[in-house]
């Protein structure tokens, strides 16, 4: 049967009562096995340590959602030697085999979308909308990179010449190691993962310890499909001592990271080093967050626009790398944009995400709470204006309410470090071309927009906008697989764009192989 073209994975409408049935059984379900206990797999084994990593709910932090192992160097070395081992078979797999399995995954996860959003919303606190979203998000991964892949297996255009017989492959690197965030803690670890699988490589996949159950429930998914054991290895433990080993190690071909600038830029040092017995230079794919703007002209609908900041700044708690951090906006309107987004901020509901009332939920645990205070601090001391929040907002979880500082200086310590929370800071600029040169004046490029009616100015942006996605009068928030291919520059990363045409060449080397013909 021929394969359908690739489509986005419809988002669902929680309004229709079937919907919101189904969506609060399979939270039932779920918290009906928190607490249990996963192990560590290597190669098919399943390995249990003395030590254990447990994983809390954000929102009711005494809840265990689920209890792991505490992986080490050695078992680190492990599942790299498992998976460089299982790469010698794994790497002969036809294209359209590997791709099947993807297929297979993503109708198994679109069956059982509800349960995979609900283990979002108990270990990181997303909203029913926002999960569901990431769940719908992994299943176009799949659905897109099985479909890539069989794009890349087939013939490549080359130029032809009469006495030789040229093709052009494209062939796996080797093993490699997944390391995904636990922000988007299904979706992103789904792409990366399936990414360097379909393509012919074997992975250590080590999730981040704030959500290891979302990478079980990944791993867990893709041995129901028959996935041979030792195509994925799955380890859990601290990013110091395992993740260095494992990026560290010789016979890792590749890394592949999602995360903070801090950490990115330490695996890609540590990757960059030549080990002993290494014979490749290692290949680093990361994508490290951002401090992100939207421009307000004066010439725009400021209702419209305040509305699309309020989403970009805090839907899931401002912790997307993608996330309005920064609004900067035309003196001429500025106080009048500054009440709109206030007003709205205030009535956002703050509290636990089982409840689809509550728009907003946690931070993701207590370090990141008293961090994000602390840059709310820092901001007032360096003269902004506290417009709204701020502080807490009660109960018994990581709650934050949602806060706005206005009068920010551009080269505050609030404008220019990503904060990774609920925080807003606006800045006041003259006019068009100022607010633009603001938006660019810190060291990250990942996404970025302007609101204007204005075409000339639209224009201008697109070309000065120093940002990988680009978004005019809507939020800058939501991407889709094979819309907006997704990644910035500088210090935002390597520009991998994510869920776009060329992201698989990433985990792929091209082999030219010319044969002489004899003459006629």
């Amino acid at each position: 049967m021929a394969l359908k073209a690739f489509k986005n994975e419809p988002l669902t409408d929680f309004s229709k009562p079937a919907n919101r049935k189904a969506m609060e059984k399979a939270l039932q379900d779920v918290k009906a096995r928190l607490g249990r206990e996963y192990p560590i797999v290597i190669g098919g084994e399943e390995i249990r340590t003395s030590e254990k990593l447990i994983s809390y709910n954000p929102s009711n932090p005494s809840e265990v959602v689920g209890v792991f192992q505490r992986a080490d160097q050695s078992l680190a070395n492990k599942a790299i030697e498992k998976a460089s081992e299982e790469f010698e078979r794994w790497k002969w797999v036809d294209p359209r085999k590997r791709a099947d399995y993807l297929f297979r995954a993503a109708k198994l996860m679109r069956k059982r979308k509800h349960e995979f959003s609900a283990v979002l919303i108990y270990e990181v606190g997303k909203s029913w909308v926002e999960a569901d979203a990431d769940t719908a998000e992994a299943i176009d991964f799949l659905e897109f990179y099985g479909r890539e892949m069989l794009r890349y297996a087939g013939k490549q255009p080359l130029v032809r010449i009469p006495q030789e017989r040229n093709e052009l492959v494209y062939i796996p690197l080797g093993p490699g190691v997944v390391v995904p965030p636990w922000n988007f803690a299904l979706a992103i670890l789904t792409g990366m993962t399936s990414a360097a699988v379909v393509t012919g490589n074997t992975v250590v996949l080590k999730p981040s310890s704030d959500s290891p159950l979302n990478g079980w429930m990944f791993f867990n998914l893709m041995r129901e499909v028959g996935l041979p054991d030792g195509v994925i290895n799955f380890i859990t433990g601290p990013g110091g001592s395992v993740g260095d080993t494992l990026v560290a190690h010789p016979k890792t071909r590749f890394v592949s990271f999602t995360g903070s600038k801090e950490v990115g830029i330490h695996i890609n040092e540590l990757a960059a080093k030549v080990q002993p017995g290494q014979i490749w230079l290692k290949r680093v794919v990361a994508e490290m967050g951002g401090k992100d703007a939207i421009v307000i002209d004066d010439q725009t609908d400021l209702e419209a626009a305040a509305q699309a900041t309020i989403a970009s700044a805090f839907g899931f708690q401002g912790q997307k790398c993608s996330a309005a951090s920064r609004a900067v906006v035309v003196e001429k309107v500025y106080d009048r944009f500054v009440d709109l987004v206030t007003e709205k901020a205030r009535a956002i509901k703050v509290g636990p995400t089982d409840n689809p009332e509550n728009w907003m939920g946690p931070v993701i645990n207590k370090g990141a709470m008293e961090k994000i205070l602390r840059y709310v601090q820092k901001g007032i001391a360096e003269g902004g204006r506290l417009l709204t929040g701020g502080k807490p907002a009660g109960g018994d979880g990581f709650f934050i309410e949602p806060t706005i500082i206005a009068d920010v200086d551009p080269k505050a310590t609030i404008a220019q470090e990503e904060i990774f929370g609920p925080v807003l800071a606006v800045i006041k600029a003259k006019d068009f071309d100022h607010a633009l040169e603001i938006a660019n004046n810190t060291e990250f490029g990942l996404t970025g927009g302007v609101w204007t009616k204005n075409r000339k100015k639209i224009e201008r942006a697109k070309r000065q906008f120093h940002v990988g996605n680009f978004y005019v009068n809507r939020k800058i928030t939501g991407a889709f697989v094979g819309v907006h291919p997704f990644g910035g520059f500088n210090m935002s990363g390597t520009d991998s764009k994510a869920g776009g045409r060329d992201y698989l060449l990433l985990f792929m080397q091209a082999k030219t192989i010319s044969e002489k013909v004899k003459e006629r």
